[in-house]
């Protein structure tokens, strides 16, 4: 039997899987990743730390799977998109990744805003100028990096930089360079004049791939390094958001995804792409079809954040009894009323991406008291991505598109609190779906449609079943109602003062 490696690059960990082409799990490996925030509003990553989780997981899977590595027939790669990564003449990494959710380059947003007219922008990529594109981030490195930017012989995004290491070949993929702002939505090319706002030159970017498409063999070099065998077909691999709603099934009009990652992704499949300048438009990993879709900068990562400084002690006890500090906290938020109190918190830690695009936006808590403790700031903090998620949704609405299913996927979505919260919220039932293993699977099916040991895009039900559904209760969707109010009209009288606080001095 042939099996498959798929690989995820993600921003709390890399996680491989290998998997069989007849809907079987064989083996599943991780190791942590770091996101790095040294200055306001920065988000980076080492690009070889995740060159070293890849070289320690593979092995593992191998190992644990009890298969020899040529039993591998094809290997995918999924990851952050659109992660901007400067490549030196050797193709290696210049300097650590600018992530999708950085927002440092407001003044090149700015620029960028007042040079190029929204509304040709929106026609031609089907997006807006935001902090997730790549040209403002360039013209940020110029200004402020320049002998990095001069060394930089070309750039990539985070799974086409391991997909590179793998198999010796640069590209990039299509949903990365249309995320990025450089590709026309209409005819799948990239666009010069969109290369040029980010001073790039016509053929200055590696070739463009579908993700299907194979685009060389593992060398000897990364097998040595890897344990993979030499020679094993490379697919052009996907981004994360893409694959893991893919998994999830949805690829119907109306399908919608909520992804409960480090950023919280929310995606609904249609056959017709439909854009505003709120939302992304990204092309599915099932040719022909679309996700419009949103992100969320940070959502997981503002749990993280409160468990890693706000929760020391309770990290102790939760360790002490076998317990994640994460699942520890939910067990405390879990005895509290919908609305936490009356906290509410705006998760706009590294500004925010869509709907609103603001950089300037700021992570903000209020309705604070002596009376409340740390499990009223984390169940606010579950509630606040639960209410962003609404946001979207309602964005969705005001597109015309019909929301008819809610699937959850990805590790947030291991928790019922979060899950029952956003279920509340949206006041819609939820699939929580069974052994979803996240992006990782679909790189691996992916690789398969490649090289050919899987013929159907459907095929991919057959790895993943649903869970459990959560209904939403109408008190608490009603308590709910008022409090989501509360949190849209917050951001509106705030969002004129976040610039200012923005020009206090850094710590």
């Amino acid at each position: 039997m042939s099996f498959l490696l798929g690989l995820d690059i993600g921003t709390t960990s890399t996680i491989g899987i290998l998997v069989d082409c007849r809907g079987g799990v064989q083996a599943i490996a991780s190791r942590p990743s770091e996101l790095l925030s040294r200055h306001p509003n920065w988000a980076e990553e080492d690009p070889d730390l995740w060159w070293a989780n890849v070289c320690a997981i593979v092995p593992e899977l191998i190992s644990t799977g009890g298969i020899g590595a040529d039993d591998i027939a094809g290997v995918g790669v999924t990851g952050m998109v659109p992660t901007l990564i400067l490549l030196d003449d050797d193709g290696l990494a210049i300097r650590h990744s600018i992530q999708q959710n950085d927002a440092r380059a407001i003044e090149e947003i700015g620029e960028m805003a007042r040079d190029v007219d929204a509304d040709a922008f929106l026609a031609l990529t089907g997006g807006s100028i935001n902090q997730q594109i790549i040209a403002p981030k360039l013209r940020w490195l110029e200004r402020h990096e320049p002998g990095n930017r001069n060394r930089a012989h070309t750039i990539t995004g985070s799974y086409s930089y391991i997909t590179a290491r793998l198999c010796g070949t640069l590209t990039i993929e299509k949903n990365w360079a249309l995320e990025a702002g450089f590709m026309d939505l209409a005819s799948g090319a990239l666009d010069d004049g969109l290369l040029a706002h980010a001073g790039l030159a016509p053929g200055s970017l590696p070739p463009l791939y579908a993700s299907h498409d194979v685009v060389g063999e593992v060398t000897s070099h990364a097998a040595s390094q890897t344990g993979l065998a030499a020679g094993t077909p490379v697919v052009a691999g996907c981004a994360d958001h893409i694959a893991s709603a893919f998994v999830a099934g949805a690829s119907r009009d109306g399908d919608l995804v909520v992804k409960y990652g480090g950023a919280g992704d929310i995606l609904l499949s249609c056959t017709t792409p439909v854009t505003d300048p709120r939302m992304f438009i990204d092309y599915h990993i099932v040719p022909g079809l679309h996700f419009s879709n949103g992100c969320m900068a940070a959502s997981g990562s503002v749990l993280n954040w409160i468990a890693t400084h706000l929760a020391k002690a309770e990290a102790g006890q939760a360790e002490q009894e076998g317990r994640s500090v994460h699942a520890f906290l939910d067990a405390m938020a879990a005895d509290l009323p919908p609305g936490a109190g009356g906290v509410l918190l705006l998760p706009y830690f590294l500004g925010e991406k869509t709907p609103l695009n603001d950089p300037h936006a700021r992570g903000t808590l209020t309705g604070l008291g002596l009376h409340h403790g740390l499990a009223h700031v984390w169940r606010a903090a579950l509630e606040s991505v639960a209410f962003g998620f609404r946001h979207h949704a309602d964005v969705f609405d005001d597109m015309g598109l019909e929301i008819t299913r809610v699937v959850a996927c990805d590790g947030g979505a291991a928790s019922d609190l979060w899950v029952q919260i956003t279920a509340d919220v949206l006041e819609r039932p939820i699939e929580r779906l069974l052994d979803h293993p996240g992006s990782c699977l679909g790189a691996a099916f992916v690789a398969g449609m490649g090289v050919g040991v899987i013929d159907d895009w459907a095929d991919i039900n057959a790895y993943v079943g649903t869970d459990r559904v959560f209904e939403p209760d109408g008190a608490t969707s009603s308590v709910y109602r008022e409090a989501y109010g509360l949190y849209r009209e917050l951001y509106e009288r705030l969002k004129s003062l976040y610039p200012r606080v923005g020009r206090l001095p850094a710590a």
